[in-house]
């Protein structure tokens, strides 16, 4: 007895999966979404408070960082929740004919507006109620929100180069949604997780939703006296980290990097390659 399920059955799974997505009530979608926000949220923060410190390591610094990040989408896929980014993989039921176009965007417009309301609530609650950020926690928050809205980028723009980074980014997130999809035991499903979002937060990668709690955590940080002793970006650079700025030099370009990174290099080509040419 198989303790995985194979490629080409795992493929052909993802169209009734898109298919029930489809299908769920708008309530349903907008708590499922806001649920898959705020464990990203969760997960977005413990990677703050992880590399926050002397732990100068770089790359094992990334990797201790990437790890307790895999706990946001565990906690996404098998509690069970909505999240916009694993839900690209919803082009497959589409290219099927199993689902609409008009039914898709439904979804996917409804799951972002929970996964933001989600982010930006537990951002509210864990940056600006409760004091863990007043200090170095909060400093590394400002910088992170700072270098996600304006980190300049060699050779390149900051909105190209954060493009590219969310097509990687969700290349990984939706094989990892794959992985725990053909794992049979919540053990593998884990495990299954664990690698592909370690590797996408470690090799610096950009994810949408994740982005929704780590840019309102950072502006919401500098409320703090003590962040605000602490942090010694350049004010000009400060200015650059707001409301406007996290949709114009961030979230539009990163979701459309993970739109690409998902729907196509993983949906998209395992379509392709399992299911289009099984149907002819």
């Amino acid at each position: 007895m198989a303790h995985f399920i194979a490629p080409a059955e795992l493929s052909q799974s993802l169209v009734p999966w898109g298919t029930a997505k489809a299908r769920r009530s708008v309530l349903e979608l907008l708590i499922l979404g806001f649920l898959a926000g705020a464990y990203i949220g969760f997960a977005a923060h413990l990677a703050t408070v992880v590399g926050t410190g002397d732990f100068d390591w770089l790359g094992m610094k990334k990797l201790a960082v990437g790890a307790v990040f895999s706990v946001g989408l565990m906690l996404v896929i098998i509690p069970g929740s909505e999240l916009w980014t694993g839900n690209t993989l919803m082009g497959v039921s589409l290219l099927e004919r199993q689902i609409t176009w008009r039914e898709m965007m439904r979804n996917w417009l409804l799951v972002y507006i929970g996964n933001l309301a989600g982010s930006l609530f537990l951002a509210w609650m864990i940056a600006g109620q409760t004091g863990i950020l007043d200090g170095p926690i909060g400093v590394s928050a400002v910088k992170i929100a700072v270098a996600k809205v304006s980190q300049p980028v060699p050779d390149s723009s900051h909105n190209l180069a954060y493009f590219f980074r969310a097509v990687g980014c969700n290349w990984l997130v939706c094989l990892a949604i794959l992985l725990a999809m053909a794992a049979q035991d919540i053990g593998g499903k884990i495990l299954g997780i664990f690698f592909p979002i370690m590797a996408f937060v470690a090799s610096g990668f950009e994810h949408a939703i994740a982005n929704m709690y780590f840019i309102p955590a950072g502006i919401f940080a500098r409320q703090w006296p003590n962040v605000q002793a602490m942090v010694e970006t350049d004010p000009a650079v400060m200015a650059s980290l707001n409301w406007s700025s996290m949709w114009i030099d961030n979230l539009l370009v990163v979701t459309l990097g993970n739109l690409v990174g998902g729907s196509i290099f993983v949906g998209g080509l395992y379509w392709l390659v399992y299911i289009r040419r099984a149907d002819h």
